[in-house]
């Protein structure tokens, strides 16, 4: 039930959460064309003030949510609901109902693990995957099933073009026994993948879903993304030590992408398919950038070529440790990505000059043009020092009602911050539980419903409807 008090801004975010600490893109910017270049802004109004929407979670007055899944309790069909729910695609379901298709960041130590079912099972000894939700039109969970399992992290991904879910392995562990916070355990097979996965039923992924497409490189993954026009495929890296990089994979000559192509490819475990590159970027003057955390000015813009992987399967070294500084670019935590404007929405979460990095931020929203071979910073979130501002963005969405949706997993209060097609922040959701992340923001095929997750004890999955439209620009 919607109570009519708005949340208090300074308890949730400190006395001076006035501003978010954000710079909005420029004239330059997919979608912030009509935004005053590198200008700290005030919060936007979005959709208004939060207000307690129930008791996990506070929303924009008008709003709701339903719990569609909570980890460590049974849904239908007597369904265990495995706990770390991350990323998510939303497709469209019978009747104007939606398939929502969920990652599980499950690691080799955790004590639950996504349900193991004959045919769905990569390694036996592993314990994350994804699980698979459909939902009616008014968000009534009717079926909830294992889709993948026997991966570890599956953290982010991407949705495709012809309507699959590509779910990516955070971790570049092999093969053998491992010991983690005090906890052994065995891994049958490497990991450090990325998995296929049919949104129409189960038994659509039953010895299709558990072949890893290794051609798209073993490293610590986080998202996936495909160019509809080429097939190309963009991925990104969250890791460190050296920082992570920036993928594309080009199809083989011949290649026609839709269902089944990718398998196809995958079927006899080859590698070698296809071009797996890193991207290096650089400015005007031909100078090399070597980290992204370089640009502090939203329209920053850099021209990108790609450099080839030398060993993709990362046989002897992890892939960011075979390419030099003077070969790439990186950045610290390469987030979520999202397709939309024609190109590639991606994150870097922060960085930290005690990570490697040139400069420090609390997250960055990059734009890749893939026609002009492009990238330009649209939103950035400068340090903030009290807490009270945004930091940390990781998953990101393009909303439908224009700009972009992003889940934060930083410090502090625990949000969904939306910024518009203008570049103005505006507070969509707080977590009132705790300050466990955010995660999988994704919509529905009608717009109508927000799907996104709280990663805690427990973790849950929820179903955020009401009033949408376009976010208003006004202050807040």
């Amino acid at each position: 039930m919607t109570t009519s008090n708005p949340i208090d801004r300074r308890t949730v975010l400190g006395a001076s959460a006035g501003t978010l600490g954000l710079m909005v893109a420029g004239s330059a910017a997919p979608f912030a064309s009509h935004a005053s270049a590198a200008q700290t802004t005030r919060l936007a109004a979005g959709y208004g003030p939060l207000v307690r929407a129930g008791e996990l979670l506070a929303l924009p007055k008008g709003f709701s949510y339903t719990v569609l899944a909570e980890s460590g309790t049974t849904t239908v069909g007597g369904y265990r609901v495995a706990g770390d729910q991350d990323a998510m695609g939303a497709f469209p379901g019978a009747d104007g109902g939606s398939v929502v298709v969920c990652n599980h960041e499950v690691g080799g130590d955790a004590e639950e693990r996504v349900p193991h079912v004959e045919g769905l099972v990569y390694d036996a000894g592993a314990k994350g995957g994804t699980s698979t939700l459909v939902v009616s039109k008014d968000n009534e969970v009717l079926e909830h099933y294992t889709s993948v399992a026997g991966t570890v992290d599956n953290c982010a991904g991407g949705i495709t073009p012809w309507g699959t879910w590509l779910t990516c392995e955070e971790t570049d562990e092999r093969a053998g026994t491992h010991e983690d916070d005090g906890v052994t355990y065995t891994f049958e097979k490497d990991h450090g993948y990325v998995f296929e996965v049919d949104p129409t039923s189960q038994a659509a992924n039953v010895g299709k879903a558990n072949i890893p497409l290794k051609f798209l490189g073993r490293f610590e993954h986080e998202a996936a993304v495909v160019d509809p026009a080429t097939g190309q495929i963009y991925l990104t890296e969250d890791a460190d030590e050296p920082n992570g990089l920036f993928f594309r994979w080009t199809p083989p000559a011949g290649y026609r992408q839709g269902k089944g192509a990718l398998h196809a490819l995958a079927a006899d475990g080859a590698v070698e398919v296809g071009t797996l590159e890193a991207m290096v970027a650089f400015e005007r003057n031909g100078r090399q950038v070597t980290d992204l955390s370089r640009a502090t000015r939203t329209s920053t813009t850099y021209t990108v070529r790609w450099v080839d992987v030398p060993d993709r399967d990362a046989r002897d070294l992890p892939i960011r440790e075979q390419l030099a500084d003077d070969q790439v670019t990186r950045a610290r935590k390469l987030e979520g990505q999202w397709w939309g404007d024609g190109g590639v929405y991606f994150v870097s979460s922060y960085a930290r000059t005690d990570d490697g990095s040139l400069h420090e931020h609390d997250g960055q929203v990059w734009f890749f043009d893939p026609k002009k071979q492009t990238i330009t910073l649209t939103t950035i979130f400068v340090v903030n020092e009290d807490g009270a501002g945004v930091d940390g963005p990781d998953n990101i969405t393009v909303s439908p009602h224009g700009g972009i949706i992003l889940a934060e997993d930083g410090d502090g209060a625990s949000q969904l911050i939306g910024v518009t097609d203008q570049g103005k922040a505006y507070r969509l959701a707080l977590n009132l539980e705790d300050d466990s992340e955010w995660a999988g923001p994704t919509f529905n095929a009608a717009g109508t419903t927000l799907f996104a997750n709280i990663q805690g004890e427990p973790g849950r999955t929820f179903a955020i409807t009401g009033p949408w439209g376009r976010p208003s620009n006004a202050r807040d």
